[in-house]
């Protein structure tokens, strides 16, 4: 409902991935590294929908540096072993779509979906309503991921 109600801006210019530190918890960024970053998806397909992000807005995988490039997997990584232990996933979804052909919503900041699975989690509301059902608040999510992370890296 958030996202419904909310005032939507078009044409505005700023890149939502684009974000300093010192207010994570209001951006629901959950770790940071150096080069990357992890970070709630708003609009989550699944409970639990993250992305990894390079700190650098840089929209092409082949333009990434090789410890940006590390640090990205390495957050993926880790962030699929917490989704298992946390949220007792089945299965994950991780993709890039890269350029607007691809699916892309943003596409100058690149950025990778891990999306938490489980047997059985589709249902009639996508394909009656175009709506996904969240069984969890995001922020409550949130809570239980950040320790979680901060734990396993340190």
């Amino acid at each position: 409902m958030e996202y419904i109600a909310s005032e939507k801006q078009p044409g505005k210019g700023e890149c939502f991935l684009c974000l300093e530190a010192g207010n994570d918890d209001a951006a629901l960024v959950l770790v940071r590294k150096p080069a990357a970053f992890v970070i709630m998806n708003r609009y989550p397909y699944s409970n639990g929908h993250l992305m990894v992000a390079p700190d650098r807005h840089v929209s092409k995988i082949e333009d990434l540096t090789d410890v940006e490039l590390l640090e990205m997997m390495s957050l993926v990584r880790t962030v699929s072993v917490v989704l298992r232990e946390e949220l007792s996933i089945d299965g994950l979804n991780v993709g890039i779509n890269m350029g607007k052909a691809a699916g892309a919503g943003l596409e100058e900041h690149l950025h990778i979906h891990v999306v938490p699975r489980w047997f059985g989690d589709t249902n009639f509301m996508p394909v009656l309503g175009e709506t996904k059902v969240i069984s969890e608040h995001i922020c409550e999510t949130y809570n239980r991921l950040k320790g979680k992370l901060i734990e396993k890296i340190g």
